[in-house]
Formats: structure tokens, C-alpha cells, sequence
């Protein structure tokens, strides 16, 4: 059975945060609430952590996996050739549930970037995901803390039915924020382009761009 380990989502314990990291710095895979669901926390740059998601959630290899990251800057520091429309649209909606896909740095791993060339990234409107990042020093695997193909998880009680025997860890703080996933937002050369609507209405983005 993995640990449960609480903590305040609105004033995370600093020894407890620490303790959390030092199990991702270790190459472990935990679950931690964000303000949509609870998600899968992973340093992207240790290949085997990110084997690890992958085989934790049953997902298929060739699937990518977004990333959180605690600032707009360390978004640009995963990201090249950033489109003006990614600051325009951060800027109106981060912190918050929207995920954007621009082009990958060098530095990401494939894996992650599943060969697309393109990485998923969110600035997420919770503070364990960012203090655990601030702690860290680096952004965080977020996808969500299910087995592929069965139902999202809004308690750390629904992570422990679903995952309990693959994880170290579980994060509890609660029901999780909003209860459905992030709005994916592609930022190709073409344009702009929702491929998953979630918390953000697609109508949303579009009329933000039409202002």
C-alpha cells in the first residue's frame, strides 16, 4: 500500500513538500492534486521515471505526456520558436486549466515529445504542484493519475482504488480543483487549434483571439 500523505492544499508544509520531492528526486512516481484532477508527478528528465508513468498508467508509448512547469519562463526554457499567441494566451489564462503545445527544445527528452517535436505544458493553478516544482527546481510529468481508459481520479481514495499497488505515495489534499481535465490548445505554424476541450470552453479561446 503506498503512503498517504496529507497536505494542506492552500498552505503546503514545507517538510512535507520536501519529503514529497525527495521521492521524485529519487526517481519515484507519486500522485499529487492539481486544480483539475490528481496527476502523476515525475521528473521529465530521468528516463526511467518516465518509463515509469508510462507502465503505472498502462498508457501506449507513443502517447506524449504533458508537463507542468511553475513559470512562464521555465516554459520557454522546454520551447523554441515560441509563438506570440503562447505569451497572449498565457498570459490571459495561467495559472489555470489550459495546456499548450508548442514546438520542444533540444533538451526534451523524446519520450516525452513521443517524436511529435511539440511539448504540452501547463502552468497549473495549485500550490503543492508548484511548491514541489519550486522545491525541485525543474517542471513535473502532470498527466492525470488513472489507468488508461478508466475514469479520471478526484480523491486521493480514487487513486488508491486505481493505482494504489503501482505508486509509493499519494498526495491527499482533498477533492481535487475543477474535476475535468485542462483544454489542449495545439499552436502550430497553421494556427491555432483546441484538440481537447476541458475546463475552458473552446468558444473561450476562440473569442479571446477574436478581441
Amino acid at each position: 500500500m503506498p503512503e498517504l500523505l496529507k497536505i494542506n492544499r492552500d498552505r503546503p508544509d514545507p517538510e512535507r513538500i520536501a519529503h514529497a520531492a525527495h521521492l521524485i528526486r529519487s526517481g519515484q512516481v507519486i500522485a499529487i492534486p492539481t486544480d483539475t484532477l490528481y496527476g502523476l508527478a515525475a521528473d521529465p528528465f530521468n528516463l526511467s521515471a518516465v518509463d515509469a508513468v508510462f507502465r503505472i498508467k498502462g498508457r501506449p508509448g507513443h502517447k506524449p505526456l504533458l508537463l507542468m512547469v511553475n513559470s512562464v519562463e521555465q516554459a520557454e526554457e522546454l520551447t523554441t520558436d515560441v509563438p506570440d499567441s503562447f505569451y497572449k494566451l498565457a498570459r490571459r489564462f495561467w495559472p489555470g486549466p489550459l495546456t499548450l503545445v508548442v514546438p520542444a527544445s533540444r533538451k526534451m527528452p523524446r519520450k516525452i515529445a513521443s517524436d511529435t517535436g511539440k511539448v504540452a505544458l501547463r502552468l497549473p493553478n495549485a500550490r503543492i504542484p508548484r511548491a514541489l516544482m519550486d522545491e525541485l527546481d525543474t517542471p513535473l510529468t502532470g498527466t492525470s493519475a488513472n489507468l488508461a481508459g478508466l475514469e479520471a481520479c478526484t480523491t486521493a481514495a480514487d487513486v488508491q482504488l486505481q493505482l494504489g499497488d503501482r505508486l509509493p505515495l499519494i498526495v491527499d489534499a482533498g477533492d481535487s480543483g475543477i474535476g475535468v481535465p485542462s483544454t489542449i490548445v495545439d499552436l502550430g505554424p497553421s494556427g491555432w487549434k483546441v484538440v481537447r476541450e476541458g475546463a475552458i470552453a473552446a468558444a473561450d479561446i476562440a473569442e479571446f483571439f477574436e478581441t
